[in-house]
């Protein structure tokens, strides 16, 4: 004998003030939903990576030096035409990316310490980690 075998033959009650809902909307109260708002895209910020910075060697920045004075005696007389690969800081965590810019450098700004290029794009020389001065007669000059 089952305990509710005294109930399993009555039918279901109804309300005539509430009309049965449709399958769609009653599938609506059991959908999963968002408790935890935010959490996914912080899991996701959290797994992006970044690099870190690379320090120069000195051989390295004696280089980066002599290319960034080369680069102001070739201003002096014209433009120059230059390819850049440049730290970029992450805005949200440690770490960040490296960019390449290729472009027109117009001026070498010392108050601000950076390549000014004819975009309007600046550089900041601290981040510089190669710079490539090209030359439209041979190519590039390193």
């Amino acid at each position: 004998m089952n305990t509710y075998d005294d109930l399993m033959h009555l039918s279901r009650v109804r309300f005539e003030q509430f009309p049965p809902m449709s399958a769609h909307d009653r599938a609506a109260q059991f959908s999963p939903f968002a408790a935890l708002t935010g959490y996914d895209d912080a899991v996701s910020e959290t797994a992006r990576l970044t690099d870190r910075r690379q320090e120069l060697t000195q051989d390295q920045t004696d280089t980066l030096n002599l290319r960034l004075q080369r680069l102001s005696d070739i201003l002096t007389d014209c433009l120059a035409h230059v390819c850049v690969t440049y730290f970029v800081a992450d805005k949200r965590k440690a770490g960040g990316s490296y960019a390449v810019k290729t472009g027109t450098v117009r001026i070498i700004d010392t108050y601000e310490n950076c390549l000014v290029f004819t975009d309007k794009q600046r550089v900041p020389i601290a981040d510089l980690l190669e710079l490539e001065i090209e030359d439209e007669q041979n190519g590039l000059y390193d």
